[in-house]
């Protein structure tokens, strides 16, 4: 997956600084001398991975473009409560005012980091690989993959238009399993391919089409127990649906090499962040 544009990413800041700050922030207006400078210290309050300072930074630039940044965290590492993250320092009224925007950026794609990279020590020594999905926050996709990458964690497809996914209802439409995929190698042919089943007879319709990889969504353990063994090594196999970190190793210890988990984007829990300001 490629970087975000540095362009994309002004917009995307420009129009979250818009929402908050709109026509002025009235309170730091009224009370902050306009030449005011301070220095900003963003710390982390638990444990975890950093991802995103760059936004956090350009959050800052967009309301001051001569702020300094005096040091940033490491990211897309495992960092202790109490780490400095990032230091600035610029005009006051300016840090006041990026301030929510650059700790909403920076707090939630941490957390998505924290998250991936706790399932992925989930995953150790089960060969299996936890995937991320496309169950992403509108406009945020690529921050949000790219927090999930800096965790350990493997990216899935980026949208509809990278790979090949066959579900029920494109099964329903094209006539079934060999003709859905039949069509699919006929229309994208270098993109990846995957099909959904449901039961035995499902995976060997989609082995019998060469499916390359088997989509097992919402089996139990035993399901997926099943699956592994009547598939044996035909196809690679993907388990999803419901996916918890609470049950993540016991669904790769059945045997499929990945496991995907909606959760990681859609229920990450912002990382704990706090922003103090000292007068330079």
């Amino acid at each position: 997956m490629s970087e975000i544009e540095r362009a994309e990413l002004v917009e995307l800041v420009r129009r979250a600084l818009a929402e908050d700050v709109g026509a002025g922030d009235m309170t730091s207006e009224a009370t902050v001398p306009e030449r005011a400078r301070a220095r900003a210290t963003i710390t982390q309050k638990q444990d975890g991975v950093i991802y995103g300072v760059q936004v956090a930074i350009e959050a800052f630039r967009a309301l001051d473009g001569d702020v300094l940044v005096e040091q940033t965290g490491v990211e897309a590492a495992w960092r202790e409560a109490g780490s400095v993250v990032l230091v600035v320092c610029g005009n006051a009224r300016a840090l006041l005012g990026a301030e929510r925007t650059a700790l909403n950026f920076l707090g939630g794609l941490s957390g998505i980091a924290t998250l991936s990279a706790r399932a992925v020590g989930e995953l150790e020594g089960t060969g299996a690989r936890v995937l991320d999905t496309r169950k992403t926050t509108p406009g945020l996709r690529t921050l949000q993959k790219q927090a999930v990458a800096a965790g350990g964690a493997t990216n899935h497809r980026q949208g509809l238009f990278d790979a090949v996914l066959i579900k029920e209802n494109h099964i329903a439409l094209a006539g079934g399993i060999a003709a859905a995929v039949s069509a699919a190698r006929a229309h994208a042919p270098g993109l990846a391919l995957a099909v959904e089943v449901r039961d035995a007879a499902e995976i060997d319709e989609a082995l019998a089409a060469g499916a390359p990889r088997l989509l097992l969504d919402n089996m139990s353990l035993d399901e997926l127990r099943s699956a592994v063994s009547r598939v044996a090594g035909r196809a690679e196999l993907e388990a999803s649906g419901g996916v918890t970190l609470e049950t993540l190793r016991a669904v790769a210890g059945t045997g499929v090499d990945f496991v995907s988990m909606g959760s990681l984007t859609h229920s990450a829990a912002a990382l704990d962040l706090s922003l103090r300001l000292e007068p330079v």
